[in-house]
């Protein structure tokens, strides 16, 4: 059962050196140090929820949720791709190298799927055949299989703009990567997307798509950072219940954020429109996709963490020896 009154709605902490603060993280840079030489990320995933570019709400339980399953696949990938992990001394708590980021936003599609504006499956309903460097065939169905996975990569928006579809030509034309750092990072997330589809399938999920971020440390080496797999970055429908769905037109039933996105959706132009005020009963719903997300994709049970008078008090007491 989840505790809906235990709630990290942000980890801002004075005592925590150098921060700066994302859509769903709030973060704070280590100097360097006998224990972290080239110094450290505190990354802090709170139970925000962002879609459209947007903070929509506050989920209990998510950050947790986020921060657990991203380990079992930083854990369950490693061989295939380096990431940024150090330590994990909070459940909402990892401590990651400090990278570059690279400054384009990796997405690996499986199907003709999507809500947002950037999504193959909107772009495709508009008539658009020929994107993100791939050309569609015509006559593909909402919520079909691709021919094969594609990457539709994107700018990362650092400055809180909009994400903007890129080909791998305007990648290396604008610079943003040379043309090896394209090479290695198109397939090495092929290769992790090919592995999730996989590791989900015997789970009796089908990963549909998903985003990766990555970085260089000082030497240059691409690694994962931010996170992976997790039902933030990624699609993911019960594939008992899809083949039903596909033939009936309808949605299939999801693993993700999909559940509140289109909730949103429904009720306003989310790009341009306030955010109607998202009531407590679709709050629960959420924070119970998440859980269960958490059991389904791990095969563990998802066990909310109550230590401490509140979320923010344990994250605080679990952090304090980095304080400043």
């Amino acid at each position: 059962m989840i505790d809906l009154g235990r709630i990290l709605p942000e980890a801002r902490i004075a005592e925590l050196p150098n921060p700066y603060f994302g859509k769903v993280r709030d973060c704070y840079d280590l100097p360097a140090s006998a224990e972290f030489p080239e110094g450290a990320r505190i990354l802090i995933s709170s139970d925000r929820i962002s879609a459209f570019d947007r903070i929509l709400a506050a989920i209990p339980g998510k950050g947790q949720v986020l921060t657990q399953v991203a380990r079992f696949w930083f854990d369950h990938t490693a061989d295939i791709c380096g990431n940024h992990v150090l330590a994990y001394p909070d459940p909402n708590v990892v401590i990651g190298k400090k990278l570059t980021i690279l400054p384009v936003e990796i997405v690996v599609r499986g199907y003709l799927a999507g809500t947002t504006g950037t999504s193959v499956l909107t772009l495709y309903k508009k008539g658009q055949r020929a994107m993100y460097g791939h050309v569609l065939p015509d006559g593909l169905r909402d919520n079909q299989a691709l021919p094969q996975p594609i990457i539709t990569p994107t700018s990362k928006a650092f400055d809180g703009g909009h994400d903007e579809p890129l080909t791998a030509e305007d990648i290396v034309a604008q610079g943003l990567l040379t043309q090896a750092q394209w090479d290695e990072v198109s397939q090495k997330a092929l290769a992790l997307f090919a592995r999730g589809q996989a590791m989900a399938a015997e789970r009796g999920l089908i990963l549909v798509d998903t985003k990766y971020e990555f970085g260089t440390d000082a030497a240059g080496k691409i690694l994962l950072a931010d996170e992976i797999h997790t039902p933030d970055s990624s699609r993911y429908w019960i594939a008992e219940g899809y083949e039903a769905a596909f033939a009936s037109g309808g949605r299939p039933p999801s693993f993700d954020k999909d559940v509140i996105r289109s909730w949103v959706a429904e009720r306003c132009d989310p790009y341009t429109d306030p955010i109607p005020e998202i009531p407590a009963e679709m709050i629960a719903k959420t924070a119970q996709v998440y859980a269960d997300a958490f059991a389904a994709i791990t095969g563990a049970s998802f066990v909310q963490d109550v230590a401490g008078a509140s979320v923010l008090d344990r994250v605080r007491g679990n952090l304090s020896r980095w304080f400043v």
